[in-house]
């Protein structure tokens, strides 16, 4: 079951994109002392395609994939841990993303603003998928 970019004339038509924009949370992030001591504002794009035919044809939350419960777990992981690297708080935002078995792909982007002079943010972005776990 292949996942289509949108705007590819063979869109798979049940396959659902959740976007979670600019979550907004403080964290620990970083290895300078002044990053250690004090939690840093991080924000968080999410992208996640899950098969939603079953939501659409019965109309019942227990067919859909939560994604509440999903951003609710994402806040507490980001709020309750210590990161010296954003590339490893992408990596267990995204692993916590795809523990959903629903999920089919996912993609995390988090954006440290102003960790830069000169620069609106910086961000790392990770994506993972079922099909890209089996072929690896």
């Amino acid at each position: 079951m292949p996942l289509h970019a949108l705007g590819d004339e063979h869109l798979d038509h049940d396959l659902a994109t959740i976007r979670i924009k600019d979550l907004r949370l403080r964290t620990h992030v970083g290895i300078k002392e002044e990053e250690i001591q004090n939690r840093q504002d991080v924000v968080i794009n999410m992208v996640i395609r899950y098969r939603a035919d079953k939501a659409v044809a019965f109309n019942h939350i227990e067919q859909a994939l939560n994604y509440r419960s999903i951003t609710k777990e994402v806040i507490a992981h980001v709020e309750g841990h210590r990161f010296q690297l954003l590339e490893r708080m992408t990596r267990e935002v995204l692993d916590l993303v795809m523990s959903y078995e629903q999920v089919l792909a996912a993609q995390v982007e988090i954006d440290k603003p102003h960790a830069l002079r000169f620069a609106d943010s910086v961000s790392i972005t990770l994506s993972d998928s079922r099909e890209a776990r089996r072929e690896g």
